[in-house]
Order: C-alpha cells, then structure tokens, then sequence
C-alpha cells in the first residue's frame, strides 16, 4: 500500500473521528468556550510550524481583511453553529449533515469562480442533497426532543452555509496565500468571537468541568483533529490526485455514525438514514462530475500543449 494511500485512509478516519470526540467533550464543557479553545491549541501549533518552515505572511492589508472575513465564517460562525447544533443531535448526524458543504458551496461559486458554473448534473446533486436535509429536519420535528432537535439540525446547516461561502471566497481571491498562514489567521480572527461568546454566555472557562474526558477530547480535536489532519491533508494534495481527495467527504460520515453507534450507542431512524442516502448521493454527484470535469481540462491541456510547443518552436 502506497504512502498516499496511507495517508487518505488516516485523514478519513481522523476526520470520521472527531465528530465523536466532540460529542464527548460537549459531555462537560459548554460549545462555544469548547470550540474557541480548540483553535487556541490549533494556531499555537500551526504558527509554531510557519515559524520553523519561515512561511512568508501575507503583507497586503486586503489579504488580512479577506482571511478575518473568511475566519469568522469558518471558524466562528461554523464551528460555534456546530458545537451548539451537535448537543441536541448525535455525532453521526452532526457529521451527515456537514457533508452539504460541497452543495453550498457550487451554488456559492456559480457567482464568485466563471470556471464553476452550475450545470444540470450539478442542480440534480443539489437538489437530492437537499431533498436528504428536508428529510432529516422532518424526522428531528417528529423525535421527543421535538424543537431543541429541529434547531441544532439547523444550526449545523446554517454553519455548513458559512464555511461553503468561506471556502469559495478563499479559492476566487487567496490562492496566492500560503495555507499554512492562512489557515492560522482564519483560526486566531475565528477564536475570537468564540472566546467571548463563551465568556458572556458560558461563564468563566476557568470555573467549568475540566474533567479528564474532556481535556483528552479538546486535546485530540486541536492536536490531531485539527493541526495533524491540516499539514495531512496539504501533503495529501500535494502527493495525489486531487480528484481522490474529493472522495474524503464521502467516507467521513458513514465513520462517523459507526463510532457513535459504538461507543455511544447512537442509532439512525430510517428518515435519517434516507436523508443521508441523499445527501451522500447528491454530493457523489457533484464529486464524480468535478472529477469528469477536472479530467477533461488535463486531456485537453495535454492535447494543446504540442500545438503550444510547435508555435514557440
């Protein structure tokens, strides 16, 4: 088995995983003080690696207004919507109902990249991914835990719009940004309004239940959820077909329900595990046909490069 391969299959389970991981430490510690200080841990690590490898910061104040805009949106919108939405839901669900991501963001992308534009393959992917959210929404309405169940299943969506937007904004204007910076200042202007969130509405951090299933919890997410699966997944892109990369999405959540199942003893309604079915079919769609897509532009670029190399010849 190649590295790549190894490397895919850790980052899937390591993403698959942490959905667990925060249901557990949501257990003792309140979501918003829980995700604010997840992300401390996570940029001290990551700025501790852009000082070691010298990673050139962005100098331009733009660059700086774009990556606090996109922070807030990913981390502090995403997460803080997450964090709360997954104390009135099962991890499992929390992670089906992340998937929409890619669904968020083609519509997101038809306005900001002229290289995305929603064709009809991609409108029937959105529409059964859709179609799979409506499903889940009614069958948390039905449950006993009735609105609290309805409003963290929202909440987790509303979350999935933020980081779909945040993703597309960063592709359209901040691909000169080295990722490793980037994605330390999205989380230092994103752990902000989480810290003082947390502080107004959850009281002091330092007065909660730290207890030990919650200190391994946070450790786990910031260290190898969020730092270690980062400089994974960069090296991931960098050493294999970005069109495999694509695939992670699709493995994450059907790890995430088997060890909440496992170890919490979560189990799906047949609504949900419907709704599921579409939301994975609708974004298998839209993968399968980026993937189409991608492998037409290289033939193409392949095809045109002799005719190129003729003309300066």
């Amino acid at each position: 088995m190649s590295k790549p391969v190894v490397v895919w299959l850790l980052l899937s389970l390591i993403w698959g995983s942490t959905w667990l991981f925060i249901k557990l430490g949501l257990q003792d510690l309140p979501p918003f003080t829980f995700a604010g200080v997840r992300f401390v841990i996570a940029a001290s690590i990551l700025l501790c690696v852009i000082a070691a490898r010298r990673v050139p910061l962005p100098r331009a104040r733009r660059d700086w207004l774009l990556i606090a805009l996109t922070g807030v949106m990913a981390f502090s919108v995403n997460y803080g919507l997450l964090f709360w939405g997954e104390q009135r839901t099962s991890s499992g669900l929390a992670a089906i109902l992340q998937t929409i991501i890619p669904a968020f963001g083609l519509v997101i992308a038809h306005y900001y990249l002229p290289d995305e534009r929603i064709t009809l393959w991609k409108v029937c992917g959105i529409a059964l991914g859709m179609a799979g959210v409506a499903l889940i929404f009614s069958d948390q309405a039905s449950v006993e835990e009735g609105k609290s169940a309805l409003a963290g299943s929202a909440a987790i969506v509303v979350g999935a719009f933020g980081v779909a937007y945040s993703n597309v904004l960063v592709k359209a204007r901040a691909r000169h940004i080295e990722p490793a910076a980037l994605a330390a200042g999205q989380m230092i202007f994103g752990l902000v309004p989480l810290l003082l969130a947390g502080v107004m509405f959850e009281g002091d951090p330092f007065k909660l239940r730290w207890t030990p299933l919650a200190v391994l919890s946070l450790l786990y997410l910031a260290l190898v959820g969020s730092a270690i699966a980062f400089l994974m997944f960069y090296w991931l892109v960098r050493n294999m077909d970005v069109t495999k990369t694509m695939l992670i999405p699709l493995v994450t959540p059907p790890i995430a329900v088997f060890l909440g199942w496992l170890v919490l003893g979560e189990g799906l309604t047949w609504r949900t595990a419907a709704g599921a079915l579409g939301i994975m079919s609708g974004i298998a769609l839209i993968v399968t046909r980026k993937k189409k897509e991608l492998e037409a532009a290289t033939t193409a670029a392949v095809a045109v490069a002799p005719v190129k190399e003729c003309e300066t010849s």
